[in-house]
């Protein structure tokens, strides 16, 4: 089966692009301060740091390889996680746009967690 054929790993990859551009768009309703500066900094780097993990390991050469950047993308997903309850944290106001993001950073990280303990 090809790339192209495999529909499962499109739809992570996609899945995880938009991922990466909802926490972008989200990091910039957030005020600027000196408290929120470097939650955003963080957040916008592992949001969008899990779907540039998971095109590495879509390109892993090894199996090895393959799960260290899976494992990649599960840390990174659960990092959102945690800045978006830190953001939160210093902008209540923001809480229901933060909800949707660490449900879906809660659902990436539960199917990195499947899939790193498959590739054992």
């Amino acid at each position: 089966m090809t790339k192209q054929q495999n529909s499962p790993v499109q739809t992570r990859e996609e899945r995880t692009a938009k991922f990466g551009e909802a926490v972008i768009a989200f990091a910039k309703k957030v005020r600027s301060s000196p408290v929120t500066l470097p939650l955003v900094t963080q957040i916008v780097r592992a949001g969008t740091s899990v779907g540039a993990n998971y095109c590495e390991a879509d390109d892993a050469s090894s199996k090895k390889e393959f799960r260290y950047r899976i494992g990649i993308c599960r840390k990174e997903a659960r990092e959102t996680k945690h800045w978006l309850r830190m953001i939160v944290a210093a902008e209540k106001s923001l809480r229901d746009q933060a909800k949707p993001l660490w449900q879906e950073a809660k659902e990436l990280n539960l199917i990195f967690s499947a899939i790193f303990r498959k590739a054992k």
